[in-house]
């Protein structure tokens, strides 16, 4: 008799996520940060959404969007534990390969984010779906947890990547929570503590020549626990944004 188990095409936990989203099926996208305001691609419908189990944070170092290697910046992510609000986009099935392609290629550059699929709860019909979303890697060194928020106003205040101001990236973050009507009590001290005249320039557009100004005018140094990537650390995670293309 051949008590060989019989090898099946799917890990059980693969076959299951596959399920959730079939080739030809339209997906979702949860944003909880720049997704939000600048999502950089087509979608059908964009919906107040609420996911339980993670929550909004500032706990990645940016030496990329909203930062440098000599002076890094500070930017979202979505931490274990909580409840965090934001917005989940509909992206239709002809065009879901692209839109995975361009959101990999942003948020996947150094591998401090790891996509994963959750379930959220939606506003309006449907009640509920599976979204596609990235959340903070725990173990990579650009990971930012427990900064008091005096080190975190210096991080964002005086840094600036190829995305622009690291502080237009928190000003225009926090007026679309405003807009939706999100209050995050945490993120509104820190922005008392970085730039409040700014938070209330209404019709702001993304990119302030205000905010630019006090950049120039800033020189805070890096404090608080940031550590540079190493070229190893460069290789170690990067390879989820390869292996998932």
């Amino acid at each position: 008799m051949d008590r060989r188990r019989r090898r099946h095409p799917f890990h059980p936990k693969r076959q299951a996520e596959a399920e959730i989203t079939p080739p030809g099926h339209d997906v979702w996208f949860f944003g909880y940060g720049s997704l939000m305001w600048r999502p950089g691609f087509a979608f059908e419908e964009a919906r107040h959404a609420r996911l339980v189990g993670y929550r909004r944070s500032f706990c990645i170092y940016s030496t990329h969007h909203r930062g440098a290697e000599a002076r890094p910046g500070l930017v979202l992510g979505l931490d274990r534990g909580g409840v965090c609000e934001g917005i989940v986009f509909r992206v239709a099935a002809k065009n879901t390969h692209r839109v995975l392609h361009y959101l990999r290629e942003r948020e996947l550059v150094s591998g401090v984010y790891r996509e994963v699929n959750v379930p959220i709860d939606i506003e309006g019909p449907g009640g509920h779906v599976r979204a596609t979303a990235f959340v903070a890697e725990r173990a990579h060194p650009s990971y930012a947890a427990g900064l008091p928020l005096s080190v975190q106003a210096r991080l964002i205040r005086g840094a600036r990547g190829l995305s622009g101001l690291n502080l237009d990236y928190f000003i225009n973050t926090m007026r679309h929570l405003s807009e939706l009507g999100i209050r995050e009590r945490e993120l509104e001290r820190l922005l008392a503590l970085t730039g409040p005249h700014f938070g209330r320039e209404a019709g702001a557009p993304q990119e302030s020549p205000r905010v630019a100004a006090l950049q120039r005018a800033t020189r805070d140094k890096v404090g608080g626990r940031f550590r540079r990537l190493r070229p190893g650390d460069r290789n170690r995670f990067p390879y989820r944004r390869h292996m998932n293309d």
